[in-house]
């Protein structure tokens, strides 16, 4: 686990965060990339992984309710992972990073159950938006 469970505060009511994975193998993506979620009250990073099986393996044990995944980490790529993810852990949401917008390969992620295709490129707030579900065309 990387940070201690928080409790955002909506009005008067406590909304439990939501339990984000971070898959890539970029360490300094990772590092990014968690820094950037943690900062948001309402998002809790509870894992990061460098390669495919270390990602379903972290999904199949926290079952987090967001994955993010690098499209092209090794041990298979991020379509993989996905699958994996989703036979591990169906009910976490996928969301598929890459570097490149290259429609192959967002067509690839969707099909194996990624809801949004994110390019490393985009703002903080996309990024955000996605995981929050607070975009209404996040694919």
């Amino acid at each position: 686990m990387l940070s201690s469970v928080r409790v955002a505060q909506r009005g008067m009511v406590a909304v439990p965060p939501i339990t984000v994975l971070v898959a890539d193998d970029e360490p300094m993506v990772r590092e990014a990339l968690t820094d950037l979620l943690n900062d948001h009250p309402r998002i809790d990073v509870v894992a990061v992984a460098g390669d495919v099986a270390e990602a379903v393996r972290l999904a199949a044990e926290l079952r987090p309710d967001v994955a993010i995944l690098d499209v092209r980490m090794p041990g298979g790529g991020g379509a993989v992972a996905a699958r994996g993810i989703r036979r591990q852990s169906p009910g976490t949401r996928i969301l598929a990073y890459s570097a490149f917008d290259d429609a192959v390969a967002a067509n690839e992620m969707l099909a194996a159950g990624a809801e949004a295709y994110i390019v490393k490129g985009a703002g903080a707030r996309r990024i955000l938006a996605c995981v929050l579900r607070e975009d209404g065309n996040v694919a």
